[in-house]
């Protein structure tokens, strides 16, 4: 259920920029939007495989090379905050406090996500729809499992470089893994709780409970090392 996590993700982070851009940004940054705006609807109402690049150009007013002057690949206008999604985490981990672990912080980041509560964070109703789409889709799912695996090997990056240690460390690649399995699952789980009992504060109970718990995992598996 890699598709819930990166969708949450994006979603927390969503318009959350530090600076004003200027003009001709803003109208790259609408164009885009309004691009992966009309391409969402179209998926939801047909199904990922079933639209065309043309039909998404033709919607969102655009011309054809222009979609994929902002996307280069159709699947990038439904998981359209990837990059985005690994800045943050990254982020977390370069800016955690003293006495924080990368582990610990991006465990506190879930908790964050969760106690924020946002309008514009569907945790969980909301998300039903997006995931449906996903999971109908093979082109979709392949592309979630190499956004996963490139997430990993990011991510194992830059907890090496947080620690000073070398971006090879297998330690490093291990803490990644386990994070990212631990929000996968994490977010299955609390999917299947608020699809079976409607409630969103139980899904998110159940949310963190198990990141605290693969978090803890993940320390303990870790312990002698530079990462717990």
């Amino acid at each position: 259920m890699d598709v819930i996590y990166i969708y949450t993700q994006y979603r927390l982070w969503q318009g959350a920029m530090k600076s004003t851009p200027d003009r001709r940004t803003r109208k790259r940054l609408a164009t885009r939007q309004s691009i992966s705006d009309a391409a969402t609807l179209l998926f939801f109402e047909r199904g990922f495989d079933q639209v065309t690049v043309d039909e998404i150009a033709e919607a969102a007013d655009v011309g054809r090379m222009t979609v994929f002057n902002h996307f280069p690949r159709k699947e990038d206008m439904f998981f359209d905050r990837e990059q985005e999604i690994h800045d943050v985490a990254f982020e977390v981990v370069r800016t955690r406090g003293a006495g924080i672990s990368p582990i610990d912080a991006l465990r506190l980041l879930a908790h964050h996500i969760v106690g924020e509560q946002h309008p514009f964070i569907p945790l969980f109703n909301g998300t039903g729809r997006f995931v449906e789409t996903a999971m109908a889709s093979e082109a979709l799912k392949a592309r979630a499992r190499q956004m996963r695996d490139d997430f990993i090997r990011a991510l194992a990056v830059v907890l090496a470089e947080a620690v000073q240690r070398p971006a090879d460390d297998p330690h490093a690649h291990l803490a990644a893994g386990m994070i990212a399995s631990t929000w996968s699952v994490a977010f299955g789980e609390a999917q299947k709780v608020f699809d079976r009992v409607g409630d969103a504060g139980e899904a998110k109970r159940t949310f963190l409970a198990l990141i605290d718990r693969g978090c803890t995992g993940t320390v303990a598996a870790l312990a002698g090392t530079v990462y717990a």
